[in-house]
């Protein structure tokens, strides 16, 4: 590509896109990005509003989304950090506007219907829903990196499913993990992860000095995880908690093994499986990730501690859930598409 690429977010008043706006601002290929908010909106003019940080840095105005404005000025990619519903909505109409779409939502992850199922969606055009399911590719570069590249529509994974299936991708992959015995995942993510809206269980007096277990069983992530890694619904157990933390991912995942291995082994897995890409990191053990480690990077951290008999693991992967867990991951399939070096405008 000749100049440099026009793109806009719509959500930037939330936490993730408050982050993926700092970042495509400095990105070296990008013209500033246009902030957009919905049509018939009463919400902030400037972005500064929301985010006071932002002011004396000559202005982040927030504009009407209007397909013919963006495409008089050129945009063509749009980043979407809108809830689940405003996303399955607003793809199909930017998809025939001719834009390619970097959806930071759940909108589009789940090709399965019965995962697909806990969003309740009410698609107004449904083949044209069912069409665009099929061609959305999940981004997660580490896995999906040849298909990305040539996406129209890009769904960006969530942050408890980026930190689970990036940990567990190169034991499955290898076949080396006993799936009769089962899988569990106890992670735990800071407050941001919930969202800017307060709610209950977000307030300060909820959230301060405790923790707390949520959505055991069914939360929304958990259909990601076991799509992208052809598991069985039976077989993985996802307990996620909420940590009295800004922001931040721990995944602790216990497996067991169907054969006894060493721990050299088991690193050389995990490192072959991801050698050359830069943003897995693998701790040689004893060391383990910790939370601190890969915080406002796009790093996911793993580390793992292998039991004497040489068949029980358990595998520790850290991301932070607004970079590596959503606007950085976003920007590094970004970089994918229009054939970049991964790295750009994330180091």
């Amino acid at each position: 590509m000749s100049g440099k690429l026009k793109s806009a977010v719509l959500g930037a008043s939330g936490y993730s896109g408050l982050e993926l706006t700092r970042i495509l601002e400095r990105h070296p290929r990008l013209e500033k990005p246009v902030l957009l908010r919905r049509e018939g909106s009463d919400g902030a003019a400037d972005l500064a509003e929301v985010f006071p940080e932002l002011s004396g840095n000559g202005g982040y105005p927030l504009r009407p989304l209007s397909w013919p404005e963006l495409k008089r000025q050129g945009v063509q990619l749009l980043f979407l950090a809108t809830p689940h519903e405003a996303s399955r909505s607003l793809v199909p109409e930017a998809i025939a506007q001719g834009l390619r779409v970097i959806d930071l939502s759940g909108a589009w992850r789940l090709k399965h219907a019965q995962h697909r199922a806990i969003y309740s969606f009410q698609d107004a055009d449904a083949v044209t829903a069912a069409e665009l399911t099929a061609k959305a590719v999940y981004g997660l570069p580490e896995l999906n990196g040849d298909r990305i590249a040539s996406a129209e529509l890009v769904a960006n994974p969530g942050c408890y499913a980026t930190s689970v299936i990036l940990a567990l991708a190169p034991l499955l992959r290898a076949g080396l993990i006993d799936r009769e015995r089962g899988i569990i995942s106890d992670s735990k993510s800071g407050v941001s992860g919930a969202g800017k809206a307060p709610t209950s269980r977000t307030h300060f007096v909820s959230v301060a000095d405790n923790l707390s277990a949520y959505s055991v069983f069914n939360h929304r992530h958990l259909g990601e995880m076991v799509e992208q890694l052809g598991l069985d619904d039976a077989e993985l157990t996802f307990a996620p908690h909420m940590l009295p933390i800004p922001r931040g991912i721990l995944s602790t995942i216990y497996v067991h093994l169907n054969r006894a291995m060493k721990p050299a082994e088991v690193e050389s897995c995990l490192r072959d499986f991801y050698s050359g890409r830069h943003w897995v990191r693998v701790f040689a053990t004893p060391k383990l990730p910790q939370v601190q480690f890969s915080l406002h990077t796009n790093y996911c951290d793993l580390g793992f501690c292998l039991a004497e008999d040489g068949r029980r693991l358990v595998l520790v992967s850290c991301v932070d859930n607004l970079v590596k867990g959503a606007a950085g991951q976003a920007v590094q399939n970004m970089n994918l598409m229009y054939e970049w070096e991964e790295r750009e405008g994330l180091q």
